[in-house]
């Protein structure tokens, strides 16, 4: 597979200053030579070894769960519970497990970038193991997550609690080691109270659930909610995101629904061959669509004063609230004078209201031959003239 993902931009006609248009781009490309969206097959740790230092920006790791089972699993009329049973999820020992484990995370931090950031998810049969080397190896856990299933897999002999939940642990590269998180953008997709810890979704079902003559293709498919999640909150488009454990292939279909780059290794032909097909069906968001999930953060900042320099509001300009109560005299360091007050467009605001905060932006409003409109509308029109 070479290079699939490609992204489409909306023109934007700027309201007063000239600006070049948009064109259609692909998602940026490392300068640091990749295999770029495409599966490589065979040994995780083989594949990673060829690949260059600091070179991947996140890394999503669903490893074997060494589920250690033995003999079949039952329902109570009898038939049998389609679990993992495969070769791929069979270690000799835990001690086997554990050099496993240890090999293919050591190349995982080594191919890191110094701001990336590891994420993997497992079960109880493997977690704590999984976090004991990534402790031991270096890595700085930031967060456990809950991933509560919304409809698990019932305990069929009744001998213990249904298993309804996994764990996601996701860690950087050291304890003082920087990495990305877009908060803003967690909040945003969580109604604007912060992402909490525990995450729910159903397990993989209905018709994301990859399935070959009746049977599922892979045991442990991941929802794809889960990937969306976990890309991003902690990338952006054109971050390099490699899955060491590809299976279906989740991660490149939603890595490359959000204009991200991937990179997949699996050794398992079935898998790969389902995985080609689902990706090839992917259609990428448009590049308008994605940029709206980003941080506001990460885009430029705008200070009211830049407006008056630039001449969007001319000092001694009069600006008011939406009822016409206060007015405001623009100065030419961007501060406002209402009688004897003076502050900022937020300070002034909240002052005058006798109110804790004011978003200056919305409260402040200038007049032109439609009427009244807020200075928010005045940022917007600049950055559009100034963002290409």
């Amino acid at each position: 597979m070479g290079v699939i993902d490609k992204f489409t931009s909306l023109d934007v006609k700027p309201v007063k200053a000239p600006v070049r248009a948009r064109k259609a781009v692909a998602a940026p490309v490392p300068d640091v030579d990749l295999p770029l969206n495409s599966i490589l097959k065979g040994d995780c740790i083989e594949h990673m070894r060829a690949l260059p230092d600091a070179s991947v920006d996140m890394i999503f790791a669903d490893p074997p769960y060494n589920l250690q089972l033995g003999g079949d699993l039952l329902r109570p009329d009898g038939s049998q519970v389609d679990a993992v049973d495969d070769d791929w999820d069979k270690f000799d020992s835990f001690a086997a497990y554990d050099r496993f484990t240890k090999a293919w995370l050591a190349e995982a931090r080594r191919i890191l970038k110094p701001d990336g950031s590891i994420w993997v998810i497992g079960s109880y049969h493997n977690i704590f193991r999984v976090g004991t080397a990534l402790q031991d190896g270096g890595f700085w856990i930031l967060n456990d997550v809950i991933w509560v299933k919304a409809n698990p897999m019932p305990n069929f002999k009744g001998t213990r609690f249904t298993n309804a939940h996994e764990t996601l642990i996701w860690a950087s590269k050291g304890e003082k080691a920087k990495y990305h998180f877009n908060y803003r953008v967690m909040k945003t997709l969580n109604d604007e109270l912060q992402m909490r810890s525990d995450w729910n979704f159903p397990i993989c079902g209905g018709q994301e659930r990859l399935k070959k003559d009746g049977t599922k293709v892979h045991p442990t498919q991941k929802p794809e909610a889960l990937l969306y999640r976990v890309l991003l909150a902690c990338t952006k488009p054109g971050d390099v995101v490699l899955d060491p454990f590809f299976g279906t292939g989740t991660t490149g279909a939603v890595a490359k629904r959000l204009g991200r780059n991937w990179i997949g290794i699996e050794r398992e032909d079935d898998y790969i061959s389902a995985a080609t097909q689902r990706i090839e069906a992917e259609m990428p968001l448009d590049e308008s669509a994605v940029t709206t999930m980003q941080s506001p953060k990460a885009k430029p900042r705008v200070a009211f004063g830049t407006l008056v320099e630039t001449g969007y509001l001319q000092p001694g300009a009069i600006i008011c609230d939406a009822k016409r109560r206060w007015k405001a005299t623009v100065r030419a360091d961007g501060s406002l004078e209402c009688g004897p007050e003076t502050g900022s467009i937020h300070g002034l605001g909240a002052k005058l209201q006798n109110a804790p905060s004011c978003n200056g932006w919305t409260f402040w409003h200038y007049e032109d031959e439609k009427g009244l409109s807020p200075v928010d509308k005045l940022r917007q029109n600049y950055l559009l003239a100034t963002t290409v």
